[in-house]
């Protein structure tokens, strides 16, 4: 087994640490979830963690880590007779983001439980984890069924596996630990409350921590063992102060004053529900004990608050984390009261050196584009060359605002897909309906009952068949099928030429194109940005799960110039070409936004159209947004949807009121094509 990179040696991240030591002090606090770049230390900080777990007591025997003081009377192991139990250090699971069902929660043996009605079951990873840590490493990229295990799990404190009326329980309660990229997409919701506490790393722009952090680093790769024996000590008293602040925390006294200050803090920030106010209340407790302290004060309740909130007050996918430190000062001294016995802790009323913002960390010292031209504003439709008047240079404008988004319905791709599970178009998934049978292929993870025995029925008299029992045999397993629903490679083309230029249009077009990425956030898909304008089209953003990566681009974008359409088009040809390689099975969705006007070079409308017809060739499904503005109107974009095999709607109708009859039209056009 390898040696972990000690705890008390990551450099920096104050704020990780502490939080990882708070859960480690109360469990209660429901876990923490590591938000930042890469190569941030958030792996290894957690790995190093479960060293400093005190050992747990366990019934010996028993596969579900039962306490010999309270054992689970409905465990499967059970019942466990008093008396034997034996001590283990504190597990830490990972979950593997491509973990299947039945690695989690566990498996039943089908075929025993069919012909022999024995519960024949094989623990999970839920199991594993029972009074111990889950970790979960690039969890926002968890499968969506996975999650709802979860939570099921968090919620209750318990795994139930239910299979054609045969049903295994055991109690699964642990410190869930996630640590994620945001750039490569954002949490459920649910999910991301079940996470007691939330911290931003960052890597530092020291130079001399940062050459700390190399040194360290190159010496434990040379000799892990003898690095680690260096930092025995430091280990050994962070051990022994988390042990020593586990006693002293039924100790703390939680008063009213400090009461006050969590509830009229949680309100300010207008979080949803009451689990704020009890994390913040146990996270307060924890630092007091941490402290050494048996009375929570003021500042405890501050840095509760700034891990506790900031992932609880998001409003949209859009809205950054964070926490606004000037109000949450403002809230704290209005609602505050004399904090009680500080005056003891300390006589001249100076916070403890060994509080969160003093000494409470773990020792560190060890042995070893172009610029905007400037708002300029559009008075008319842009000159031939596609430069608006006034506008300097090439005629690009300074970026505009989006407009409010609003609420859409779905646009999916027609037919049945295999992608990954998501909530747009319909696919054949793990998940979902069932809608038929087959032979498994590989380990069987879904039984179909029915077709089971049909398949083994007219055997029973061959196979010697006696008594009640059914005999089955390998052969007679059929797997279910099922229909769910797949996310979607949503592929956005927007014009961003001087003929888009004036700033209310495009404040509405980058509206449009913004509500659709919250629907693409709230479907799970995948989304990519390709833009043109000027002599040329650029990918914006390559397909990516992060979509309010693609909202902050789509924010920064700057118009003006020429209308290379066939380039946009012949670009996004190419990004989908590259996608279907990477992953085949997920489906694209083209949704080009656009006026439908070209210029440049020779014919520039009809390359634009020959451009289109390769998606239609492919059988690409594809919106296009039509932009057109004024009293007249050519109709290029509705032109430009017939070669593309899809359909135009307006900027008015992407309203959910209006988009009704969309869907229809966007697959009805794609099974014409095809």
């Amino acid at each position: 087994m390898s040696t972990p990179f000690p705890f008390t040696a990551v450099v920096g991240q104050d704020d990780l640490r502490l939080a990882l030591l708070l859960n480690a002090v109360s469990p209660a606090v429901g876990g923490v979830l590591v938000r930042g770049e890469k190569g941030t230390a958030k792996s290894t900080a957690v790995r190093a963690l479960s060293a400093l777990m005190p050992g747990v007591d366990v019934v010996a025997g028993c596969r579900f880590s039962c306490d010999p003081a309270g054992p689970d009377p409905a465990c499967p192991d059970g019942p466990h007779e008093p008396g034997a139990f034996e001590t283990r250090p504190a597990r830490m699971v990972e979950l593997p983001v491509g973990a299947s069902e039945d690695r989690l929660v566990g498996a039943l043996d089908i075929e025993r439980a069919l012909a022999e009605g024995v519960k024949a079951f094989e623990p999970g990873l839920l199991a594993d984890a029972h009074r111990g840590i889950l970790y979960v490493d690039e969890v926002n990229l968890l499968h969506d069924h996975l999650v709802d295990l979860l939570l099921d799990a968090a919620a209750m404190g318990a795994s139930y596996v239910e299979r054609e009326g045969v049903s295994v329980r055991h109690a699964a309660r642990f410190l869930l630990v996630g640590t994620m990229n945001p750039e490569e997409g954002e949490l459920r919701p649910q999910l991301l409350d079940r996470f007691g506490l939330t911290v931003e790393v960052a890597a530092s722009r020291e130079p001399d921590q940062r050459v700390e952090v190399v040194r360290r680093r190159l010496a434990y790769d040379d000799d892990p063992t003898g690095f680690a024996a260096r930092w025995a000590d430091e280990e050994s008293a962070v051990r022994a102060r988390i042990v020593a602040a586990r006693q002293l925390l039924p100790s703390v006294r939680l008063g009213d004053p400090a009461l006050r200050q969590i509830a009229a803090t949680c309100a300010a920030f207008e979080v949803d529900g009451m689990r704020a106010d009890i994390v913040m209340a146990r996270t307060a407790t924890a630092l007091a004990a941490w402290a050494g302290r048996t009375e929570v004060l003021a500042e405890d309740v501050r840095q509760a608050a700034l891990l506790a909130l900031p992932h609880r007050r998001r409003r949209n996918p859009f809205d950054a984390p964070g926490l606004d430190e000037d109000k949450l000062d403002e809230t704290l001294e209005e609602f505050g009261g004399s904090d009680e016995g500080s005056s003891d802790d300390d006589p001249d009323g100076d916070p403890d050196p060994d509080g969160p913002g003093g000494g409470g960390q773990p020792p560190q010292d060890g042995p070893d584009g172009d610029s905007p031209a400037g708002d300029v504003p559009a008075q008319g439709e842009p000159s031939d060359d596609g430069q608006a008047p006034g506008a300097q240079g090439a005629g690009e404008q300074s970026p505009v605002r989006a407009a409010e988004p609003f609420r859409t319905k779905v646009l999916s791709v027609p037919g049945l897909g295999e992608g990954a599970a998501g909530r747009r178009s319909r696919a054949r998934t793990a998940h979902g309906r069932t809608t038929g049978s087959r032979r498994p292929r590989g380990a069987l993870t879904k039984l179909h009952l029915a077709a089971t025995v049909q398949a083994a029925a007219p055997h029973q008299r061959a196979r010697g068949r006696s008594g009640r029992g059914l005999v089955v045999r390998r052969d007679d397993l059929r797997q279910a099928t099922r229909e769910g629903r797949e996310g979607n490679l949503v592929l956005f083309v927007v014009d961003a030429s001087g003929s888009m230029a004036a700033r209310q249009r495009m404040s509405a077009v980058k509206g449009a194109v913004l509500s659709l990425l919250l629907d693409a956030y709230q479907r799970r898909d995948k989304v990519g940005l390709v833009t043109f304008r000027g002599s040329s089209a650029d990918v914006a953003l390559p397909p990516t799960s992060s979509v309010d990566a693609a909202a902050a681009r789509l924010e920064s974008l700057p118009t003006g110039g020429r209308t290379p359409l066939a380039a946009g088009l012949l670009r996004a040809h190419d990004v989908l070409r590259v996608e279907r390689l990477r992953d085949a099975a997920r489906r694209p969705l083209v949704v080009v936004v656009t006026d439908g006007r070209a210029t440049g070079g020779l014919e520039p409308v009809a390359l634009a159209e020959r451009a289109a017809r390769l998606f239609a060739a492919d059988s690409v499904a594809s919106v296009v947004v039509d932009c057109e503005a004024g009293p007249v109107r050519l109709g290029l974009a509705g032109r430009l949807a017939g070669e593309l095999g899809g359909t135009a709607v307006t900027l008015d109708e992407l309203r959910a009121d209006a988009i009704a009859g969309l869907v229809r039209d966007v697959q009805g056009t794609s099974r014409r094509a095809a």
